[in-house]
């Protein structure tokens, strides 16, 4: 068994998180082929992927030898230095102001309003930058109407973001070969991925970096708080008992690590009927302002449950770019009026 055949083999082992083989990323030093013994070298700066790279080589090399020892390089120098939430890092320098937007629980329209708020502030003239930190339910292509494309690389080695409508936009959705190809991830190779998305991309200068965090109080949001110096935050809920106490939960988490919160924004706040015009509050009302008053921060806005909001996130075209001004109005107030308590307006 020779080297190139190896070689070529080793080009079906995907580095996590990056769409791209082992062979490319130059990450294996040495191939030792000797009878049916192997053994591999690997120079990850990473360690917490090297599991998973392992379990790719060997499954992929198992049939052709019996002995397969992979090491990876101690010397290398760790990429992951992580920072601290009272002082973090700033893995994103080029972008002037970065914007975290998360809820307590899924499912209640997170991604909506991160891809609307991006797209609003570019309609204002800003240059923007949108990361789909949800890794394992990355939405936002889809809702981009980018979602049949997929991650190239430039001359540089360097991630290509997807554009439209004015926005730059990389998330895991863009990595995987099949839209329903699932991310089964430890958290570890999870935050990975993203420290590598906000490194590794061409994202050029922006004036904001709006980052769509998964649901909840986990591994990726205090990642994010400690490798980047957030400016402000948005906690998406909606009226109901069981959004807003999760929600709680998520403003305390920033509240407590120190990120700043711009506001609130209730989502699905209320129905009103196409044929009579009554309104039906769903699921319940105020608990968005409930929230704001609370915890003494801005209640942005409130978004009513529309199907037009629905049709047009599925057909890949946000409400603030269609014709109906009213429904794209409740996202643009909302960027201004976060700009506003941030002082930019």
């Amino acid at each position: 068994m020779n080297k190139r055949f190896i070689e070529k083999k080793l080009q079906e082992v995907i580095y996590p998180g990056l769409g791209k083989d082992i062979i490319s990323l130059k990450t294996v030093k040495k191939i030792e082929p000797n009878g049916d013994k192997l053994r591999i070298e690997l120079a990850i700066s990473n360690e917490s992927v090297f599991e998973e790279i392992e379990s790719q080589i060997t499954n992929i090399l198992s049939k052709d030898f019996k002995f397969i020892d992979i090491t990876f390089l101690t010397n290398q120098k760790p990429s992951l230095n992580y920072g601290n939430t009272k002082k973090p890092n700033n893995r994103a320098a080029y972008a002037k102001n970065i914007i975290a937007v998360t809820s307590g629980k899924g499912g209640v329209g997170k991604s909506t309003v991160s891809v609307n708020l991006s797209v609003a502030l570019a309609q204002m003239g800003y240059k923007v930058g949108l990361l789909d930190a949800d890794v394992y339910g990355p939405n936002t292509p889809r809702m981009l109407g980018v979602n049949d494309e997929r991650l190239e690389w430039n001359d540089e080695d360097k991630m290509i973001p997807s554009e439209n409508y004015g926005i730059k936009l990389m998330s895991v959705g863009l990595t995987t070969p099949k839209s329903d190809t699932p991310l089964v991830w430890r958290s570890s190779v999870a935050v990975s991925a993203l420290i590598q998305f906000l490194e590794d991309v061409a994202w050029g200068e922006l004036d904001f970096l709006v980052i769509d965090m998964p649901p909840g109080t986990g591994d990726i949001q205090l990642t994010m708080a400690q490798e980047l110096p957030i400016t402000t935050s948005i906690i998406v809920t909606t009226p109901q008992a069981v959004s807003t106490d999760d929600a709680s939960r998520a403003v305390m988490m920033f509240k407590d690590i120190g990120v700043p919160i711009g506001g609130i924004v209730e989502n699905m706040s209320f129905f009103i009927t196409p044929d009579t015009g009554a309104r039906y509050d769903i699921f319940g009302s105020g608990g968005g302002e409930m929230i704001a008053k609370r915890y003494n921060v801005p209640l942005l806005g409130q978004i009513p449950l529309t199907m037009s909001i629905r049709e047009t996130s599925d057909a890949g075209k946000p409400a603030v770019v269609t014709d109906d001004s009213i429904q794209g109005g409740y996202y643009q107030n909302i960027a201004r009026n976060l700009l506003a308590q941030m002082g930019i307006l």
